[in-house]
């Protein structure tokens, strides 16, 4: 981050700021992502040319004396930096703060540390130069999910490119990085109880390239996985960043890779090979057999060690359920048990996860097909399977991205938590034509005809960033930056108080920092 915050100080420096003494303070824009929900500007500034001085307990104060390290402000004796405790009553929560910028003292007040960092990352956007422009502001986030997925079962990217993203979504103010790690393109995660999993399940022959049904391959091989030490480093990096990493362990579909690394995980008793070709690959984990229900418990025993997230997605989409309806033990499992379609048995089979996590301290999250509704009719492969009549366990978040907007409605109406993902607004892998910098960040993921009463059961919003077509790092980051800080703004910045020129006017500082920083990024302005 150490180039990225030094291009802070020069974009913030440009035109007039360049010139001002210790005397001066130069006219501030107040340029911040996302932007703060209640700011007043007043008259003056606070000096920071003779350094500063951090005071009040806090762990972030090395983090701070860093950060304005690189924009050429040393400790010194000259301004106070001080962190206090918010006086109490307050709605600040968890991760709200108030910052105080006035003549030679600037104040961070907040419950805890998190509100304390967030505090951080607004500092460190208000310096301008060697000043920071005199404001009062209170700024508690929208929504408590603030989401970035990246997909490495598709292609591994590794270490030092996760913690690049990490330390942009932490400058944003997004505190959950939800990584999706295993599908049937790869098995990308350690599992010390079944190693053939990374070994085995990590590695594929060839990649299909060039979009859908291209019939076109890279003629390469492609492999790597993350170890549990690599695992835990990357955590604890994201950790103090306030980020939570969501692990997701895709179940009871795109399965491929774990069956083609023990063949007994799946329904056809078949062996096969990590898939060359991305999209829907059936088998399934045969989710009647109890000794893949233990695969899958000393797997999610794994992931508890690993990620002290309270959540643990399960992905649950897109499972085909021929296989099953083909296979005469599974049909006999069926009848035995009441389950009357393919889609009450996943549901049964997802009730049963999500109590053994339960029962674990933690909560199963998964993609909104585990509801039991058939939200693909348009395929072929899936225009005649039915509704489940089985009721999905009220304590699973869903994940919504696909389907009648209504779907959500209902969900909160019965309950349930969700995480609204839409694809048609936050999907990364779509071209910038579908969804520009404009359309990701007019988002909203609580709808319209959603009475208020359940609006507290949104819990906010994921963006995704699928890696079928983005081999390379770089082609990640094009599909990424910049709509990254659209949703960080969605998420965080009230509805009434966003302005979209304001943003973008902001968004010419924020890709000055990337820019510093080597990472590549997508058009600011696309035309219709």
């Amino acid at each position: 981050m150490n180039k990225g915050f030094r291009l802070l100080m020069i974009a913030a420096m440009l035109s007039s700021a360049l010139s001002c003494t210790t005397h001066e303070c130069p006219e501030q824009p107040i340029e911040i992502i996302p932007y703060p929900n209640q700011l007043v500007t007043k008259e003056g500034c606070v000096d920071l040319s003779r350094g500063c001085r951090i005071l009040g307990e806090t762990e972030h104060g090395r983090y701070l004396y860093e950060k304005l390290g690189d924009l050429g402000i040393a400790k010194g004796k000259g301004a106070k930096i001080e962190f206090k405790p918010a006086d109490q009553p307050n709605n600040l929560g968890e991760e709200g703060y108030q910052l105080i910028a006035r003549k030679k003292v600037i104040t961070i007040a907040a419950n805890g540390k998190k509100g304390q960092f967030y505090g951080i990352q607004t500092l460190l956007q208000l310096v301008n130069g060697t000043t920071v422009a005199a404001v009062e502001i209170e700024d508690v986030p929208t929504f408590g999910w603030r989401a970035y997925m990246l997909d490495e079962s598709r292609y591994f990217h590794g270490e030092e490119f996760v913690k690049q993203v990490l330390d942009q979504m932490a400058m944003l103010k997004m505190n959950t990085f939800h990584w999706h790690l295993t599908d049937d393109a790869g098995w990308r995660i350690e599992i010390k109880k079944y190693p053939l999993l990374a070994e085995v399940g990590g590695s594929r022959s060839d990649s299909e390239i060039d979009g859908w049904g291209s019939g076109k391959t890279s003629g390469e091989p492609h492999s790597g996985f993350y170890t549990q030490k690599q695992i835990k480093d990357i955590v604890a990096y994201a950790a103090d960043r306030n980020i939570t990493v969501v692990p997701e362990f895709e179940m009871p579909g795109h399965s491929s890779a774990a069956i083609a690394a023990y063949t007994w995980l799946g329904t056809a008793g078949k062996d096969i090979d990590v898939p060359v070709k991305f999209g829907r690959h059936y088998d399934n984990y045969d989710v009647t057999n109890p000794k893949v229900e233990q695969f899958v418990k000393d797997v999610l025993n794994e992931l508890f060690e690993l990620f002290p997230s309270d959540v643990i997605h399960i992905g649950g989409d897109e499972v085909g359920y021929k296989v099953w309806e083909d296979s005469e033990h599974v049909q006999e499992y069926m009848r035995e048990n009441g389950l009357e379609t393919p889609a009450d048995l996943q549901i049964a089979f997802t009730n049963k996860i999500s109590k053994y996590i339960e029962s674990k301290g933690r909560r199963m999250m998964g993609w909104n097909e585990i509801m039991g509704i058939n939200v693909h009719k348009g395929f072929e492969e899936k225009k005649d399977d039915k509704d489940a009549k089985t009721e999905l366990a009220k304590n699973v978040v869903v994940h919504f991205w696909k389907g009648d907007i209504q779907l959500i409605t209902e969900a909160a109406q019965k309950g349930y938590s969700i995480v609204n993902s839409l694809h048609t607004n936050t999907y990364l892998d779509y071209d910038y034509k579908y969804i520009n910098l404009e359309k990701a960040y007019g988002f909203n993921p609580i709808p319209e005809d959603l009475n208020e009463k359940y609006h507290k059961n949104i819990l906010g919003l994921g963006c995704q960033m699928w890696s079928e077509w983005t081999p390379t790092n770089k082609d990640v980051e094009r599909q990424t930056f910049p709509r990254i800080a659209a949703y960080a703004e969605a998420a965080w910045t009230a509805r009434d108080n966003k302005d979209y020129s304001r943003f973008r006017k902001s968004m010419d500082k924020i890709t000055m920092i990337w820019d510093e920083l080597g990472i590549s990024f997508g058009p600011l302005d696309t035309e219709e």
